[in-house]
């Protein structure tokens, strides 16, 4: 993967209503931005991103951080940044998805600490409607 060390430099965090007027339904929104990407090498460029959780008027998680890209193609995509703000698709999709990877789980704990829900889908156990006839004899699995 291109993306070698990913640092973060700032989380801000608030919860903005009291935990017994929160609305039982929210929406939780992800986004990752990147604010800087300049080239540091013949194949190395340096990202600035920030990433937010928003609960909407419940709250909100930000982070703020670095990352370096090592491809042969990091300073031609540093370039097109520069002059468009875009860059090719590819490494776009690297660099966002290395962002989500690195801070979802920073924002699940710091959801925890906040009471707020946590910024991905929990799995759904079913059991019973809908699902194979267990078996006689053996354990319960879920």
């Amino acid at each position: 993967m291109p993306v070698k060390t990913i640092r973060l430099k700032a989380i801000e965090a608030r919860r903005y209503v009291d935990l017994k007027n929160r609305p039982r339904q929210i929406r939780i929104d992800h986004n990752s931005t990147v604010t800087q990407f300049i080239a540091s090498g013949a194949n190395n460029a340096t990202v600035e991103f920030q990433y937010t959780t928003s609960y909407g008027p419940v709250g909100v998680i930000r982070m703020e951080g670095s990352l370096v890209y090592e491809d042969k193609e990091a300073r031609k995509a540093a370039d097109m940044w520069g002059k468009t703000k875009k860059m090719p698709d590819k490494v776009a999709s690297e660099i966002h998805t290395a962002i989500m990877h690195a801070c979802v789980p920073e924002a699940v704990f710091i959801a925890k600490d906040l009471a707020l829900p946590p910024p991905i889908p929990l799995p759904q156990v079913n059991i019973g409607k809908g699902t194979k006839p267990a078996p006689s004899a053996g354990p319960e699995v879920a």
